[in-house]
């Protein structure tokens, strides 16, 4: 999908500031230094609409943007990172409530991103996101779609293994694994392309 205008729609902590089920989302979440704003941010075919931080955690809400092409109009939803240390356990759980809501209350949602870096083989928290988003996704009927940040950051020899691991954890084939470098600039068509896949349904 080539963007030609996007928008931040609405910044939400609950479903009062859910804009209108009017259009298929998709949302993205990950380690809160995975990258995700500099993914949408490439993804939407702009420098800065989403805040890229100089530490982690800077998402704390979740923030809802507006993609319209050729093809049709879109959401990208960036859900709060997890994993970030300086976080205090009751903000952790808030953003857990946050999410959940999130995840039990969209009937537009199609499908979920879960971005690891592709520089590690997913953590325990990458699992536990996993795990929780395969029990609402057999409740809830949305996707998921598995992302392998950083890909610039790995030599040609560590790029097949990194894949090969993120795979084999998340029980996937290889080609189930997407990898992506919003720093290289690849990786944009073959996301929007498993993208089109579920919201064309």
């Amino acid at each position: 999908m080539i963007v030609n205008n996007a928008r931040l729609l609405s910044v939400a902590v609950n479903a009062s500031g859910f804009p209108a089920e009017d259009l298929p989302e998709i949302a993205f979440t990950g380690r809160s230094n995975v990258g995700k704003s500099s993914l949408v941010n490439f993804m939407l075919y702009r420098k800065s609409i989403a805040r890229v931080g100089k530490s982690p955690g800077k998402t704390r809400t979740i923030n809802f943007y507006e993609a319209e092409g050729a093809e049709g109009a879109v959401r990208l939803v960036d859900l709060p990172g997890y994993g970030f240390a300086a976080v205090s356990k009751s903000e952790t759980r808030n953003w857990g409530k946050m999410i959940e809501g999130y995840l039990k209350n969209r009937r537009q949602l199609r499908a979920i991103a879960l971005l690891i870096d592709s520089r590690r083989p997913p953590t325990e928290l990458d699992m536990t996101m996993y795990e929780w988003l395969n029990f609402y996704k057999g409740k809830e009927g949305f996707g998921i779609i598995a992302v392998a940040t950083k890909f610039d950051k790995l030599n040609a020899a560590e790029k097949p293994s990194s894949v090969k691991a993120i795979a084999g954890a998340l029980a996937l084939p290889e080609s189930g694994v997407i990898p992506f470098s919003s720093q290289a600039r690849t990786g944009r068509a073959e996301l929007w392309a498993a993208i089109e896949n579920f919201t064309a349904r």
